[in-house]
């Protein structure tokens, strides 16, 4: 057994999107090495719908799959090859862009107003970068939840887990998504892929992640007024991003409400990044012609 050490911890960040959607991004765009193969995390909750009405209009995908999972209101969306439909609280759309589509998302808020969801974008090979897109669309009641004996539950959207499959299959990354919920003062193990990258975003609640040398806490190393080094324990909590170190095990310790997070693993792809906003290549020649190809009408090459 080899519980996973803590690398960091950051918080995610205000970010206007869309026609003005205003969400909470834990990483993207940047140095997402440590993150292959995920690009993106983005947190869009919102009470208020005059700051996610405006939505996000046509816009283009290609190289890459997005994930939008949805917990509170509703997410219509279409795209160029006549799809649509309505995504719902519990509902989970895993959309494989490949070689290139046009599509919207427009969110609605339940009857007080209330849109919560998360949209996570996963990389694809550069053999599977080109290929035709297409779209797993997972109702609520499709996704199994496991209630362990101490309280602790979780939704597995991808992967396996406690001998659970998620309904999501034939992904690249072959990825695991889970939802986890720990009740409180709970301390629980969760095996994870010594092979994959992994990382936790918090979403309710609070608590601490930990490490082989304290399980119970983060440890962060800072320096004291003397100039000697000082270790302390990092309390996690509401839209906090926590990338874990090497390892086969993730240890949690549950605040007094609580914890709720999505734990996210991935096998890295590990091949050179090329990115221009929504479109995702190996290289900027790769890159310069999918834009070429957007201004020319030929974007959409499969039916």
């Amino acid at each position: 057994m080899s519980i996973r050490p803590v690398k960091r911890i950051v918080q995610s960040q205000p970010t206007l999107e869309g026609a003005g959607v205003r969400l909470n991004r834990a990483f993207g765009f940047g140095a997402t090495g440590d993150f292959d193969p995920f690009l993106l995390l983005d947190d869009f909750r919102n009470d208020n719908p005059r700051d996610y009405l405006a939505g996000f209009p046509w816009h283009p995908h290609r190289g890459i799959e997005t994930i939008t999972y949805v917990l509170a209101g509703e997410v219509d969306h279409g795209d160029s090859l006549g799809n649509q439909g309505t995504l719902g609280a519990g509902d989970v759309q895993w959309m494989t862009a490949g070689s290139g589509i046009l599509h919207q998302e427009m969110p609605r808020g339940d009857d007080k107003g209330r849109m919560h969801g998360f949209q996570l974008w996963a990389n694809l090979p550069s053999s599977l970068k080109m290929t035709a897109p297409r779209y797993q669309d997972i109702p609520a009641a499709a996704i199994p939840e496991i209630v362990d004996d101490d309280g602790t539950r979780v939704r597995v959207i991808t992967g396996e887990f406690w001998g659970k499959r998620g309904p999501v299959e034939g992904v690249a990354a072959d990825p695991r998504y889970l939802d986890v919920s720990v009740p409180p003062g709970r301390r629980k193990l969760l095996k994870v892929d010594t092979r994959a990258n992994t990382f936790a975003y918090v979403f309710a609640g609070s608590g601490t992640f930990g490490s082989a040398s304290a399980p119970f806490g983060v440890l962060t190393e800072k320096t004291a007024a003397d100039g000697s080094e000082i270790v302390v324990r990092e309390k996690t909590g509401n839209r906090s991003l926590v990338l874990f170190d090497g390892g086969d095990e993730v240890v949690v310790q549950a605040g007094d409400e609580g914890i709720r997070f999505l734990l996210v693993s991935g096998r890295p792809i590990e091949e050179p990044v090329a990115w221009y906003g929504p479109i995702v290549m190996n290289t900027n020649a790769e890159l310069q012609q999918a834009v070429a190809e957007l201004r020319n009408g030929t974007f959409i090459k499969h039916d």
